[in-house]
């Protein structure tokens, strides 16, 4: 038993991608469980605008904090600000009360709005009692203050206390306007993410065990003495994995339209360009784990490495603003990322690509580093040598070799 043991011991020390794996999963998912799977929102950005948007962007308190303050702007330049997603919060200060509009596509920042709204309120309404009490006990003191008041500056006082005691009773946001997701339905906003998120699949694993199994195969190794280059081999294998991905995105988005009622406000081809550029990074990275993966089970635990970050990480289940600042990092490396920010932006508010231009050129520069590594990659692989191939001779002595 003890020489079986031993034996287990130096083959596990012997793999060590299955090692790697066996430390690295439990410390990610104690960092991720531990720093990022939070569902709280600490921090909400709001575009203030309206006549009195100064007066209303003092009067927040966190975790709201005004982003952008423009009293000349209006409700539509608010509607605009959601759409774009500058902010998930838009606040409206006129003269006859204060709107406060939300963006249902950012669901968990929505519910956190509404709760700190309703706290808020709650408040101002212990001050508006509390406002009542000190004028109820102002009247009946309205003997000696008529005496006070004939004093220099005193009423000038006076007014600027009852000022500031009609203020404190007014409510924060007297009308609470939900945009592009008004019922708040989680469906809306998780149907967008998976489509990434089977593109992912499809794109990285499935890629993978493709590659792998030729490489196992050993046909992989016939392409290194036929008259390709390692460019036409690439693409040649990414062809068919892309057309079953996007087959594949276009069955998830109908029945995500046509079964949970998900809306697709925004642009077909915009959509279209975000899925392309996020295919060719999901394709490039399993081209990647193919080529340092002997078999199968290796691409396997590769890939499994690299797609739980992207699940947790990447905002499409635990909101980004959510997350500790050494964690929140990582996922603005990741293309999940801004491919989530695409969807949901094209699907749920309808926004146009000049709106979206940060998370599609994040995109195609990861896009384009994926791409090239994974090209060199497998021209290194095909490049002939003196194991694989049959090298023409180098030197005179070799041809004169030949000859003999």
């Amino acid at each position: 038993m003890w020489a079986m043991i031993v034996k287990e011991f130096r083959q596990l020390r012997r793999d060590r991608r299955t090692l790697a794996m066996m430390i690295f999963l439990p410390v990610l998912l104690l960092i991720i469980f531990g720093y990022a799977a939070r569902f709280d929102v600490q921090t909400i950005p709001v575009t203030v605008v309206g006549p009195r948007a100064d007066l209303a962007a003092s009067a927040l308190h966190p975790p709201f904090h005004p982003a952008k303050v423009a009293p000349g702007q209006d409700r539509a330049d608010a509607i605009a600000a959601l759409r774009d997603g500058r902010t998930p919060v838009a606040v409206v200060a006129g003269a006859g009360g204060t709107s406060v509009l939300l963006d249902g596509s950012q669901l968990f920042t929505a519910n956190a709005t509404k709760t700190a709204i309703a706290a808020m309120s709650a408040r101002q309404a212990r001050q508006a009692r509390q406002a009542r009490s000190a004028s109820a006990a102002h009247t009946s003191a309205a003997p000696a203050m008529r005496a006070a008041h004939t004093r220099p500056g005193a009423r000038t006082v006076a007014a600027t206390q009852a000022e500031g005691l009609r203020q404190a009773a007014q409510p924060f946001g007297t009308r609470v306007e939900v945009f592009f997701n008004p019922k708040l339905k989680t469906s809306d906003i998780m149907v967008p993410g998976l489509a990434g998120l089977i593109l992912l699949f499809v794109g990285m694993v499935i890629t993978s065990l493709g590659v792998v199994r030729e490489r196992q195969a050993g046909t992989l190794e016939q392409l290194a003495v036929m008259p390709l280059r390692p460019r036409d081999v690439f693409l040649g294998k990414i062809a068919p994995y892309f057309l079953v991905a996007a087959i594949d995105l276009a069955i998830v988005i109908a029945m995500g339209v046509a079964v949970f009622s998900v809306p697709f406000r925004g642009s077909v081809p915009v959509f279209v360009l975000g899925a392309l550029l996020f295919l060719f990074v999901t394709l490039g990275m399993g081209v990647l784990i193919s080529s340092v993966s002997q078999t199968q089970g290796q691409a396997i635990q590769l890939a499994i490495m690299v797609m739980l970050p992207q699940i947790m990480l990447s905002g499409l289940i635990f909101p980004l603003s959510s997350m500790a600042a050494g964690v929140r990092w990582i996922g603005y490396v990741l293309p999940l990322t801004y491919f989530t920010e695409i969807t949901r932006g094209v699907m749920l508010r309808g926004a146009p690509i000049g709106s979206l231009w940060q998370p599609f050129a994040y995109l195609a520069l990861i896009g384009a580093v994926v791409t090239a590594l994974a090209t060199l990659r497998f021209r290194r692989f095909l490049a002939p040598s003196p194991r694989r191939g049959h090298p023409e001779p180098t030197s005179e002595a070799a041809v004169a070799g030949a000859s003999r």
